[in-house]
């Protein structure tokens, strides 16, 4: 029965061309301005490690009290006295802290000019915490923290530039006129959003080409290229800069069980009313230990805009529906005199039910297939709505195809319930005594 109705649906389809078309467009264009602002939203709002975000900690502590913060809220770093303080503690299973340096690599060849790129100083913990995929050899060891090796990790790209793709385990890359050994080589890695470096880059960036000890930055005194916040001037020179209470670090946390992250949180508060009694603090503690999502979430690193034009074309999508509703009603109705006879010869109203609503399906086939057309110049032309680096997010992969075309099918049959509904109490008697 199921492909009998199809082919009565297509009839009636050929046979009102115009109004065929019509609803198609009209479904099409609904679901294509949902399903290209959808790409953006969902790029900018996935969960960048879901393997372990609820056992990712992002450590915040107040340092500069409640006439300098807002609504409660710590500040979104760490200054150097506390990030060292908490790594030295090592009250979690793995801890790192982080934070870009502006740097330059210089190639080996003297005729090659420095190139700028980005990179980070952290800790050794970095690499299997966040689950950096490595191409070759591996991170640096705790050991190599401590002693404060000139150590590197550096990037599938990096190392096809400087070396042409080759092993390069052992080498040393130029960075800023100070050489490192390479321990490894990663697979070109930039998470979106990137979570572990949202004060400076909002959440997206292209990531780093570079990853050196976190010590042996300081001691080279390497330059923050990421914020730099101050709530009184530090005075000059590195040495001064360290001993203030500038915020420039991100500190995060791997806690393995709810129980351990209380645990770990009650030692921060700990910490925070231990620097109280010392007179740093003239405030009570207030510290913030929150998991990847919750870190995202209270950031807002979902641009405003996404938000809205989503609230939008779901509402554009909804006047295309209620639009296809009325063409439907005025369809379904037309016929009837043609549903009348069906009834009288035994046809009962799940039958109409069927009947309709796989042709309402098949409309939405239809429109899904124009929706796909136009969801793909949509994110073709994201970005001249968004800015490049969330544009670039917005892809149509397999998912999304499948996506628009189920949400188009459903649409249509949703759209189609009040008019099929009107179609079965058509009154067999009325029509045949009419006709």
């Amino acid at each position: 029965m199921f492909s009998y109705y199809l082919q009565l649906g297509l009839r009636s389809l050929r046979r009102n061309p115009v109004l065929t078309a019509l609803m198609v467009m009209a479904i099409g264009f609904g679901v294509a301005a949902s399903m290209t602002t959808y790409s953006v939203f969902r790029a900018t709002s996935r969960n960048p490690i879901p393997q372990k975000s609820d056992v990712l900690y992002n450590v915040q502590v107040d340092n500069w009290g409640p006439e300098n913060t807002k609504k409660g809220e710590p500040p979104p770093a760490l200054s150097y006295i506390d990030a060292t303080a908490l790594l030295r503690a090592r009250k979690a299973e793995r801890q790192t802290v982080t934070y870009p340096i502006n740097v330059s690599v210089i190639p080996d060849d003297a005729s090659r000019l420095p190139v700028h790129k980005g990179a980070y100083a952290t800790g050794a913990d970095f690499f299997p915490m966040f689950d950096v995929p490595f191409l070759q050899g591996q991170g640096w060891t705790r050991d190599d923290d401590d002693r404060h090796a000139s150590v590197a990790v550096i990037s599938k790209s990096l190392n096809d530039a400087l070396f042409s793709g080759g092993n390069s385990i052992g080498k040393q890359v130029n960075v800023d006129g100070h050489l490192f050994r390479i321990t490894g080589v990663i697979q070109d890695w930039a998470p979106q959003p990137l979570f572990f470096d949202v004060p400076n880059t909002g959440g997206f960036d292209d990531g780093a080409s570079v990853y050196v000890p976190f010590n042996r930055a300081v001691d080279l005194r390497l330059p923050n290229g990421g914020n730099n916040n101050c709530p009184a001037d530090p005075g000059e020179g590195w040495d001064n800069y360290l001993r203030s209470e500038c915020i420039w670090l991100s500190l995060w946390a791997e806690v393995p069980t709810t129980s351990a992250a209380e645990s770990y949180r009650q030692y921060l508060a700990g910490y925070a009313a231990e620097q109280q009694r010392a007179g740093r603090f003239r405030w009570a503690p207030n510290v913030r230990l929150r998991n990847v999502m919750d870190w995202l979430s209270v950031n807002e690193v979902v641009p405003q805009e996404s938000q809205v034009s989503l609230v939008v074309s779901l509402g554009f999508l909804v006047i295309c529906l209620v639009n296809t509703v009325g063409l439907l009603l005025a369809k379904f109705m037309r016929r009837a005199p043609e549903i009348g006879v069906r009834r009288a010869l035994g046809a009962s109203r799940l039958d109409i039910y069927a009947q309709f609503l796989i042709e309402a399906g098949t409309i939405g086939i239809v429109g899904g297939l124009l929706g796909l057309l136009l969801t793909g110049l949509g994110v073709l032309g994201i970005g001249l709505v968004f800015p490049e680096h969330i544009a670039r997010l917005a892809t149509l992969d397999p998912v999304l195809v499948l996506l628009t075309l189920l949400v188009s099918i459903v649409a249509s049959v949703v759209a189609a319930f009040y008019p099929t509904w009107r179609a079965a109490q058509v009154q067999p008697a009325w029509q045949l005594k009419s006709n």
